[in-house]
C-alpha cells in the first residue's frame, strides 16, 4: 500500500474529463440544464395564463399560447397580426415581457448550468465555453420546436353578435393571431440564454472561472451578487403584497395571474419610481393589462401621461412610501456588497462599485418594463369601431432613470461599507480566542 505524504493532494477530476465517457456526461448536463428550464418557464406560464382564464380559449389554443409566453420571455419575438377581409382592417400590436417566467427560467438556468462545477476552483477558458456550446445549441433545438408550436388565430368579436353577423356578410369578421418568428427567436434567444450564463457566473462566489479572470472577480461579484439581491428582493414583497392582495380583497384569480406572469414588471418598475425615474404611457380602451389599479387609474386617458411617483400619489399617497422603500433595500444591497468585498475595500471604491453595478442594473431592467399593446378595427380605413380597440402603451425615460440609479450608488454604496465595517469579511484573520487586544492605551512608552 502506498500512503500519500502529508503535503500530497487529490484534485478534483476536470469537468470535462474521463474521455467519450465524460463527453457524454457534459452533454447530458446541458440536456437537464435545458429541459429544467422550458419545464419551469412551461410551468410558471401555463399557470399563469390559467389564473388569467386563458384556460378556456377555444380551438385547442392554450398550449399554443403557453408555448408563444415561453418564447416571448426567453427573448423571441411573436407577431401578432390581424385580418377583416376587403372592407376592413385591423391593427394589432403586443409588446411585454412576462418578467416572472423570465426570471423563473433565468434562475433555473443559471443553478442548473454552476451545478455540474460546484466543486472546481478554476476551469480552463475553452473547456467554460464549450460546456456554453452545448448549452446553447439544445437551446436553440428546444426554441425553434417552440416557435413551431406557438401560433393561432382567435375571432375577437363574440358569436352571434351584431358585429359578427354584419362581419359575416360582408365577409370583414374580424381576426387576430399570433405567431413566433423564427429567426429574430433564435437570435435573441441565444442572446437570452448567454446573458443569463454570464450573469450566473457573475454573481456566484464559488462558480469557477478562467485563471486570467480571477483578479476581476473581488471588485465585480460582491456587486453583481448585491443587484440580485436588490432585484430578488422587490419581487419577494412584492409576492407577499400580492398574496395579502388576494387573501384579503378578492379577485384572488387576477392577482395570481399578476403575480405569476408580470409581478417583476409591477416591483422593477416600483424600483425605477422610487429613484426618481418616469415612464411615459397611457390606457385607452375597454382593455388593459393585468396591473395594478392605481397604475390603471394614473395612465388612463387619451394624451401620453408622465408615471412618476407625484403622479401616482394623486391617486393614492402610499405611492410616496416607493422613496424610502428604495432607499432601504439599496443600503442593505450595499451592506450585501460590503460584507462580500474584500478587507480593505476602501469607502470611494464601494461607491464607484455600488454606482456602476446599479446603473447597469437599471440599463438592462428598465427597458424590460416596456409595454405596448394595441388592436384596432377600421370599416373602410375610416370608420373606427372603439368597442373592439385600444392600447395600453408604457415607455420608459432610460437615460434619466440610468443617471440616477449612478446617483444612487454613489451615495448609498459608502454607507454599506461603513455598516459593514465591524462584520467579519474574507481577507481578514480573525485574533486567536482569548488573545489580548491591544490599545494605544494600553501600550507603554518604546513598546512596539
Amino acid at each position: 500500500m502506498i500512503r500519500q505524504g502529508p503535503h500530497a493532494s487529490n484534485p478534483a477530476p476536470h469537468p470535462s474529463s474521463g474521455g467519450a465517457h465524460g463527453a457524454v456526461r457534459d452533454w447530458v448536463d446541458a440536456l437537464v440544464t435545458v429541459l429544467a428550464v422550458l419545464a419551469a418557464m412551461a410551468v410558471v406560464a401555463a399557470l399563469g395564463l390559467w389564473a388569467a382564464g386563458a384556460a378556456d380559449l377555444p380551438g385547442g389554443a392554450f398550449p399554443r399560447v403557453v408555448a408563444a409566453v415561453v418564447v416571448i420571455a426567453a427573448g423571441g419575438s411573436v407577431g401578432v397580426s390581424g385580418r377583416a377581409g376587403g372592407l376592413a382592417g385591423t391593427d394589432a400590436e403586443l409588446t411585454v415581457m412576462p418578467l416572472s417566467v423570465t426570471l423563473t427560467g433565468a434562475l433555473v438556468a443559471g443553478w442548473s448550468f454552476l451545478r455540474p462545477l460546484r466543486h472546481h476552483a478554476v476551469t480552463r477558458t475553452g473547456e467554460l465555453l464549450a460546456r456554453v456550446g452545448r448549452t446553447a445549441v439544445l437551446w436553440l433545438a428546444a426554441l425553434a420546436a417552440l416557435t413551431a408550436l406557438a401560433r393561432h388565430t382567435f375571432t375577437i368579436v363574440p358569436p352571434d353578435s351584431p358585429i359578427d353577423i354584419i362581419g359575416g356578410l360582408l365577409d370583414a369578421t374580424p381576426t387576430v393571431g399570433f405567431q413566433a418568428d423564427l429567426g429574430p427567436t433564435l437570435a435573441f434567444g441565444l442572446l437570452w440564454l448567454l446573458g443569463v450564463l454570464a450573469m450566473a457566473l457573475l454573481v456566484s462566489r464559488r462558480a469557477p472561472l478562467p485563471a486570467r479572470l480571477l483578479r476581476y472577480q473581488a471588485p465585480v461579484r460582491p456587486a453583481a451578487f448585491a443587484m440580485l439581491f436588490l432585484l430578488l428582493a422587490y419581487v419577494v414583497i412584492g409576492l407577499v403584497v400580492g398574496l395579502i392582495v388576494a387573501a384579503t380583497r378578492g379577485h384572488a384569480a387576477q392577482t395570481f395571474a399578476v403575480i405569476l406572469l408580470g409581478l417583476p414588471n409591477v416591483v422593477w418598475l416600483a424600483l425605477g419610481l422610487g429613484i426618481g425615474a418616469s415612464w411615459e404611457g397611457r390606457v385607452e380602451g375597454p382593455f388593459g393589462l393585468p396591473m395594478p389599479h392605481v397604475l390603471d387609474a394614473a395612465l388612463r386617458g387619451s394624451e401620453n401621461t408622465t408615471l412618476d411617483v407625484a403622479a401616482l400619489a394623486e391617486h393614492d399617497g402610499r405611492a410616496w412610501l416607493l422613496i424610502p422603500v428604495a432607499a432601504v433595500l439599496l443600503l442593505a444591497a450595499a451592506f450585501v456588497m460590503a460584507v462580500r468585498s474584500p478587507a480593505g475595500t476602501r469607502l470611494w471604491q464601494y461607491a464607484v462599485h455600488l454606482g456602476v453595478a446599479f446603473a447597469l442594473t437599471m440599463l438592462v431592467v428598465v427597458p424590460l418594463t416596456r409595454v405596448v399593446a394595441r388592436l384596432g378595427l377600421s370599416i373602410l380605413g375610416i370608420v373606427e369601431i372603439k368597442d373592439l380597440g385600444g392600447q395600453v402603451a408604457l415607455h420608459p425615460n432610460l437615460w434619466t432613470a440610468v443617471g440616477l440609479a449612478l446617483l444612487w450608488g454613489l451615495v448609498i454604496g459608502p454607507l454599506g461599507g461603513l455598516l459593514a465595517a465591524r462584520v467579519h469579511r474574507r481577507g481578514e484573520i480573525p485574533p486567536a480566542p482569548g488573545a489580548p487586544v491591544r490599545s494605544k492605551e494600553n501600550e507603554r512608552p518604546g513598546q512596539l
